[in-house]
């Protein structure tokens, strides 16, 4: 089978992503950096390094100043608080960014909880969550906002689009789930015990893909001409050498079928990061109205 993956039907996410860092950019250079992003890290966790690169990458391109904390593994919870709290009064912090996973005596909800609505730029605080049922996703989870802004790159009119939304996290199911319907969408959500995903996913007009399984998805679940959203990112042994990053949708496959596709990496990984530089321009114009910033 070809590998469709470079194809007139991928939705190439760095394009979109660039699209969101150049109207960023604009921002800043207009109304100037009022404070930086603040990276935390609790801990050595290798693993969280190529995200702050890129972040980093991306702060940079939007011109927005970006600085990274190192905080100790054997942190108390309440330190870790009380630090947070500490950034939350800083006029110079213009957002958080609590890099996960962390160490296990740290309760993650509880910091997040932490962080002041004004300043999670991630939308991780609960009460950021919890107002996507209002419909006010101004400052949303970013990978969930990712695969909205990536479905608007297909055209597709969202009122009475049907969309299946396989996987029901709190940080990106759940909240895409709001926001979609928000933009008029008929949406089922996929969860452990709904029976034949398939069932839904071949009436479906767009599929969005959140389950941390390499290529469950494949061509037989979805609608000929559909849209098809993969935000999974998974590590698999390569046939004759190094990992492969793959996504949670057999892309080279679906691609045979579906009209739009997004491609791992290159997808909604992009838009993710863009996406977090923009919800620090929004944070900035919510602080300056509510008198935080001159």
């Amino acid at each position: 089978m070809k590998d469709n993956t470079q194809s007139h039907n991928r939705i190439d996410g760095r394009r979109v992503a660039g699209r969101i860092l150049d109207q960023c950019r604009a921002f800043i250079e207009t109304n100037g950096p009022r404070g930086c992003l603040v990276s935390v890290s609790i801990g050595d966790v290798p693993e969280i390094e190529v995200y702050v690169r890129n972040q980093e990458r991306g702060a940079a391109s939007a011109k927005l100043p970006f600085e990274t904390r190192f905080w100790p593994g054997d942190i108390t919870q309440d330190e870790a608080k009380a630090r947070i709290q500490a950034m939350n009064d800083d006029r110079h912090v213009l957002g958080i960014i609590l890099q996960r996973p962390v160490p296990d005596h740290i309760n993650l909800r509880s910091l997040q909880s932490a962080i002041h609505p004004l300043k999670d730029v991630e939308g991780m605080n609960p009460a950021s969550i919890g107002s996507i049922v209002y419909s006010n996703v101004a400052l949303a989870p970013c990978t969930a906002a990712a695969s909205v802004e990536l479905i608007k790159e297909t055209g597709l009119d969202f009122k009475g689009l049907e969309v299946i939304m396989i996987g029901h996290s709190e940080i990106v199911g759940k909240p895409a789930a709001m926001m979609l319907m928000a933009e008029g969408a008929t949406v089922t959500v996929y969860h452990h015990v709904t029976r034949s995903v398939a069932m839904h996913s071949r009436r479906a007009d767009v599929g969005v893909v959140a389950m941390g399984i390499p290529h469950f998805l494949s061509p037989d679940m979805i609608k000929p001409g559909a849209a098809v959203i993969d935000i999974g990112i998974n590590q698999i042994d390569g046939p004759d050498g190094p990992p492969q990053i793959v996504g949670d949708v057999d892309t080279g496959a679906v691609a045979e079928i579906a009209s739009w596709v997004t491609p791992v990496p290159g997808g909604v990984g992009s838009v993710t990061m863009a996406i977090l530089m923009r919800n620090a321009t929004l944070a900035h114009q919510r602080q300056v109205a509510a008198g935080w910033m001159d």
